[in-house]
C-alpha cells in the first residue's frame, strides 16, 4: 500500500520548507498539496478538480494548517471527522498558532496531534522527520 501525505498549507514558504524538510529526512512518500480548505475537501471527497479520483484511497496522514483561505482548518477537520470514509484518517494540526482556543478546538474536533511549526529550519527538519517516522512507519492505521 502506498503511504501518502496530504499537506494542507496556504503559505508557499511553509510548503517549500516542509517539502525540503521531507527530502532532507529521506522521506519518499507521495505528498499531495492542497493550498486551501476547499481544495483539501475536494481531494478527500473526489469533487471539483479531483472528480473521478478513487476516494477509497486515502492519505496515510493529513497535515493541516489552521489559518486557511476559503474554508479554515478547523472546518476541514470537522468535515473530515463527520464523514464515514475519512473519519479515521489521522489528522495532525501543523500550524504557527499558539492560541489555546485553537488547540482546544482542534482536539474537540478530533485532531490526533497538534504541532506548532518550529521557527528555525533545523527544528523544522527534525519535526518533519519525526512526523514521517511516527505517522508513516510506526502508527498502525485503521483498516
Amino acid at each position: 500500500m502506498i503511504k501518502s501525505i496530504l499537506l494542507v498549507e496556504d503559505n508557499p514558504d511553509d510548503e517549500e520548507l516542509t517539502m525540503i524538510a521531507f527530502r532532507k529526512s529521506n522521506m519518499v512518500n507521495e505528498v499531495i498539496v492542497a493550498r486551501d480548505g476547499v481544495e483539501a475537501l475536494d481531494y478527500l471527497f473526489g469533487a471539483g478538480p479531483y472528480a473521478g479520483r478513487d476516494t477509497n484511497v486515502m492519505p496515510t496522514v493529513i497535515l493541516l494548517d489552521l489559518k486557511l483561505p476559503k474554508i479554515d482548518g478547523l472546518e476541514v477537520l470537522k468535515r473530515v471527522r463527520e464523514n464515514q470514509r475519512t473519519r479515521r484518517v489521522p489528522v495532525v494540526i501543523l500550524t504557527s498558532s499558539k492560541e489555546q482556543e485553537d488547540i482546544l478546538k482542534s482536539y474537540d474536533y478530533g485532531a490526533n496531534s497538534y504541532i506548532r511549526k518550529p521557527v528555525n529550519f533545523p527544528q523544522f527538519v527534525e519535526a518533519a522527520q519525526n512526523l514521517g517516522l511516527y505517522w508513516l512507519m510506526l502508527n498502525e492505521q485503521s483498516p
